[in-house]
């Protein structure tokens, strides 16, 4: 996914799993100052850019309403700090630690029923509103394309605590840097968010320390 540092250089970041590439849209607590999802085109906007690439307009336009962004920003605060517990970054779980409803609130939007995968003709694959979909109505949980979106998300948070990578969910290792991310690499070893951000930022700081002569003994 496109990032942009504080210093308003974009690099890629690749959190590996769906479920933590939402977890770049903000947080809870201090990272509410990160906050993108407002309205209904920033969620649209992030499925579009997520690992899902789901179009936000048409054709076909998704069905996202007020309460889809207001429940987008439960599900992603919740596993925020679980994903975050899990990684060990004690600086976040210190000042957010995970609440007793939290893993209740992932569960409870995995039982909804999700977006349908389905083989494009060119190997790709897409994803097609769940069997049933009507155009949105009084009860929001059942109809729109929200909630399923948002299933879909869950069930895949489900898939990675539940699954052999949770052991390598990370928190990146620079400095002020709590980006989440999966290890997939093979010996396991991935330290940063990106090597183009963190890890350079990272190379270029031990070169200057090591560049500063030692102190005077005399």
């Amino acid at each position: 996914m496109p990032m942009r540092s504080g210093s308003g250089v974009t690099y890629w970041f690749d959190p590996g799993a769906l479920c933590l590439e939402l977890l770049t849209t903000g947080g809870p607590g201090p990272f509410a100052r990160f906050e993108t999802l407002r309205a209904p085109a920033d969620l649209a906007a992030w499925a579009a850019r997520s690992r899902l690439a789901l179009p936000p307009g048409p054709p076909p336009a998704l069905e996202i309403a007020d309460a889809d962004v207001a429940d987008a920003r439960r599900l992603r605060d919740a596993l925020f700090r679980v994903a975050a517990e899990v990684a060990g970054d004690d600086e976040v779980t210190a000042i957010l630690p995970v609440a007793g409803a939290d893993l209740a609130r992932v569960n409870a939007f995995a039982a909804r029923p999700p977006l349908a995968s389905a083989a494009g003709p060119g190997g790709q694959r897409l994803w097609a509103r769940p069997a049933g979909w009507s155009p949105r109505g009084p009860d929001a949980a059942a109809v729109g394309d929200g909630p399923a979106l948002l299933a879909t998300v869950a069930r895949d948070a489900v898939d990675l605590l539940t699954g052999p990578y949770r052991g390598r969910i990370r928190a990146c290792a620079g400095a002020r840097c709590h980006l989440l991310y999966v290890d997939t690499s093979r010996p396991g070893r991935r330290r940063w968010c990106a090597m183009e951000h963190c890890g350079n930022r990272h190379k270029v700081a031990a070169l200057r320390a090591r560049r500063v002569p030692p102190p005077d003994a005399g």
